[in-house]
C-alpha cells in the first residue's frame, strides 16, 4: 500500500517534468559476481558506488524502481549544514570532541556537492545561500540563541536579523527573526541524482533498474536475489531506507523498526517575474522555518516558487493538498495569493527516532545507511564516502555515526504509526503557541 501511494505522489512532479531521464536501464537478468553490491540507486547508493569504484572495487547497484525515483529525486532540494537532530544527540551520547567531528563532517558534506558538480560537470542549478526564519517571539528567541550557541561552540557564523531588519532578507510579514549563511544552498535534486548516476557509470559501475532485491543471503559472501537474477559480492551496502521492508522483506528485517516513512509534499507555482523573485528573497536562498512541523521553500532556476510543507505521519496523503498548501504560501507571501499552482507532488522520507543519521554494520560485510530525517541532500553524499572508507579499513569517521544509539519506534508494527501521529499533533500545538 505504501509503495503504491508513493508512486501516485510522483505523477505531477516538477522535477520529473524539468529533467531529461535517459532510457530505462535493463533489469538484472544474469548471475553476476562483483566486489560490492549496493541496494538502492538514490543519493546514498550512487555516492557509495562512486566512492567504491574510485577505490578500485567492482560495483553493481540494484534499484527497485528507477534511479532517484524516491526521495532523492523529489525532495525540497535544500542542502543544509548540520543534522535534523541538532548537535545535542552527538554531544550527549559521544562527547564534545566527537560532536565537533560530526559537525565538521556535515560541512564536508556541502563541500562534497561542490566537488561532485565540478568533477562530473553536473548541471543541477546549484545555488549557495540558506535563510533560517522564525514566525513568533518565542521561536525568534530560540533561533537567536541557537545561532549564538553554534557560533560559540563550533565557530559557525550567521548573519542574524530581527524585527524590521528581517525584510532585508525576505519580504514577508510573517517572520520576526532570521539567520542567513552562504555555506548551505539548494539544487534540482533529480538533475543532481541523474548526474550521480552518469558519474557512477563512467567509473564502471553497473546499474540495474526495476531490480528489487527480494532476498539477501548472508555469510562470508553475500548473494542478492532479484526476480530474474542474482549478484554475489564480498560486501554489501543497503541504501534503500524506508523502502527496504516493502521491496524486500527478507533483506534486512532488523532495520525496519529503526526508521519510519514520513510523507512530505511540495507545490510549484507558475513562473514569476525575476524582479519579483529578487524582491521576495533578494539572496535567492533556500528558506526554512524553525517550527517542528516546518515550511520550506525556494525559487527554481526558471523562477517558480517551490513550496514544501504539510507532513503525514500516517502515510496517508492529506486531503485538499493543493488548496491548503497554496493558502499557506499566500499567508507567507501575500503577493503570491493568486498565482497558479502548476505542480503538486510528494513522497516519503525516512526518519529515525532521534532524527540523527543511522549508519552501521550487520555482521562483518554488510553496511547500511538510513535515517537521514530530511537532511539527506548533503548527508547522503557524505554517507557514501564514509562507507567506502570503512569498507576499505578506515572506519574512524563512519564510526562517529555507528556509535550513536538508536531506539526503535514504540508500539510495534500495529501501534507505532498511530502513536507517532498523536505525538505530531502535540508538536503542531506547540508550534501554534
Amino acid at each position: 500500500m505504501l509503495l503504491n501511494s508513493d508512486t501516485q505522489l510522483n505523477r505531477d512532479s516538477y522535477y520529473e517534468a524539468s529533467a531529461l531521464r535517459p532510457a530505462q536501464m535493463a533489469p538484472l537478468q544474469e548471475h553476476l559476481s562483483v566486489d560490492v553490491v549496493v541496494v538502492g540507486a538514490g543519493f546514498a547508493g550512487l555516492s557509495s558506488a562512486i566512492e567504491l569504484a574510485r577505490a578500485g572495487y567492482s560495483v553493481a547497484v540494484l534499484e527497485a524502481d528507477r534511479v532517484c525515483s524516491g526521495a532523492s529525486g523529489r525532495n525540497g532540494g535544500q542542502a543544509i549544514v548540520g543534522y535534523a537532530s541538532g548537535q545535542e544527540v552527538f554531544e550527549h551520547q559521544l562527547g564534545a570532541n566527537a560532536a565537533r567531528q560530526a559537525w565538521d563532517l556535515s560541512l564536508q558534506a556541502l563541500d562534497l556537492i561542490d566537488e561532485r558538480v565540478r568533477d562530473f560537470a553536473i548541471d543541477c542549478d546549484w545555488v549557495k545561500g540558506y535563510l533560517h526564519v522564525a514566525d513568533s517571539p518565542k521561536k525568534s528567541r530560540a533561533l537567536q540563541e541557537e545561532a549564538a550557541a553554534m557560533h560559540q561552540a563550533y565557530g559557525f557564523a550567521t548573519e542574524v536579523a530581527s524585527g524590521a531588519e528581517v525584510r532585508r532578507f525576505i519580504d514577508s510579514p510573517r517572520y520576526t527573526a532570521c539567520a542567513f549563511e552562504k555555506f548551505s544552498g539548494h539544487l534540482h535534486p533529480l538533475k543532481y541524482g541523474l548526474g550521480l548516476g552518469r558519474a557512477a557509470q563512467s567509473l564502471g559501475v553497473r546499474i540495474f533498474e526495476r531490480s528489487a532485491v527480494v532476498r539477501l543471503d548472508r555469510g562470508p559472501s553475500l548473494v542478492a536475489h532479484t526476480a530474474q537474477g542474482r549478484v554475489t559480492a564480498r560486501f554489501g551496502v543497503l541504501a534503500g531506507n524506508y523502502a527496504l521492508p516493502d521491496f524486500g522483506p527478507k533483506v534486512a528485517p532488523e532495520l525496519s523498526h529503526r526508521v519510519m516513512p514520513v510523507g512530505t509534499y511540495i507545490i510549484a507555482t507558475a513562473p514569476l517575474e525575476p524582479s519579483l523573485c529578487h524582491q521576495l528573497i533578494p539572496s535567492n536562498a533556500a528558506v526554512c522555518d524553525n517550527n517542528f512541523v516546518l515550511d520550506y521553500f525556494r525559487f527554481s532556476a526558471d523562477h517558480r516558487m517551490l513550496f514544501g510543507g504539510r507532513v503525514s505521519y500516517s502515510t496517508r496523503t492529506p486531503p485538499n493538498l493543493k488548496t491548503t498548501m497554496a493558502q499557506r504560501l499566500g499567508q507567507i507571501f501575500p503577493q503570491l495569493k493568486a498565482l497558479p499552482i502548476d505542480y503538486v507532488w510528494g513522497g516519503f522520507v525516512d526518519i529515525s527516532m532521534n532524527r540523527a543519521p543511522d549508519f552501521g554494520r550487520l555482521g562483518d560485510n554488510l553496511y547500511y545507511l538510513q535515517g537521514f530525517s530530511g537532511h539527506g541532500v548533503a548527508l547522503t553524499g557524505l554517507a557514501g564516502r564514509l562507507v567506502a572508507q570503512a569498507l576499505g579499513g578506515q572506519a574512524e569517521k563512519f564510526d562517529v555515526f555507528a556509535r550513536l544509539k538508536h531506539l526503535p519506534f514504540p508500539g510495534g508494527a500495529l501501534l507505532r504509526t498511530p502513536s507517532l501521529v498523536l505525538g505530531m499533533l502535540a508538536y503542531r500545538l506547540k508550534d501554534a503557541l
